[in-house]
């Protein structure tokens, strides 16, 4: 038996439009798994499908705000109404640290704006598809797949983006308890941290010799990540190999580790 064949799998991917999302996205597509990518951006959403086009696994889009409970479930159900089922859900939407001033500089706006992007995308999503997975699980097909994108951030901390910390601590909170409650249901949680990875977000850094020169040697893979690193992982998280495998992080640095 392949552990890893994922043929008749179904993952929904929040903020599968770019990134590091559509490099899960195509991943788990390249190995047979059905996708559906739900983005606030409709022409996003449909260049994304078309970057997987020839890929054996189907994909679907859809439009919807993660932050909002009713566009998730509605999401969740035409989903669920396409494919029959959903397998795992990766909640990649949410934003960064947006600025360098201090916590105390903040603004009661800014700090809800970065839970509410944050926060609320991973609960909703995860909840919408928790109870699918145990329903399904309690008609006797137990297997679900629950992982969040988290930051470095959630584990040292960071200068003047301490909100933007918390919200990503909280996320792995998150996937700890979820990790213990959902077992008996054959549903693991995880979280996955980028490190230093080539993207749109990065490109300026990538650019400056000092910053290259500065962090290339702490990297131990002695490479910058790409967004389709994170596929590996996806692969391996959604696949039977990993039914054992909950609550852990795992930490991309230009290789991978898992702790």
């Amino acid at each position: 038996m392949n552990l890893f064949d994922l043929s008749g799998r179904v993952a929904v991917i929040t903020g599968g439009n770019g990134g590091i999302g559509l490099g899960i996205a195509q991943a788990l597509a390249a190995q047979g798994c059905n996708v559906s990518i739900w983005g606030r951006n409709a022409d996003k959403n449909k260049a994304a499908a078309a970057s997987m086009a020839g890929l054996s696994g189907k994909v679907d889009t859809r439009v919807c705000d993660v932050t909002d409970p009713t566009s998730v479930n509605a999401a969740m159900k035409a989903t669920l109404d396409t494919f029959g089922r959903v397998d795992g859900c990766f909640a990649n939407a949410g934003i960064g640290g947006g600025g360098r001033r201090s916590f105390i500089e903040r603004t009661e706006e800014e700090w809800r704006t970065m839970f509410a992007t944050n926060l609320d995308g991973v609960f909703h999503a995860f909840q919408a598809a928790a109870k699918h997975m145990t329903d399904r699980a309690n008609a006797g097909d137990p297997f679900g797949r629950l992982v969040a994108t988290s930051s470095l951030a959630s584990i040292f901390g960071t200068a003047r983006n301490e909100h933007y910390a918390a919200t990503k601590a909280a996320i792995n909170a998150l996937v700890r308890a979820l990790g213990v409650e959902l077992a008996r249901y054959g549903v693991t949680a995880n979280a996955i941290l980028p490190g230093w990875i080539k993207s749109d977000m990065t490109a300026g850094l990538m650019a400056n010799d000092k910053f290259v020169a500065n962090v290339m040697p702490r990297i131990p893979m002695r490479r910058f990540g790409e967004a389709s690193d994170f596929g590996g992982i996806a692969v391996y998280l959604m696949s039977k190999a990993s039914s054992y495998h909950t609550a852990d992080t795992f930490v991309i640095d230009g290789g991978y580790t898992a702790f």
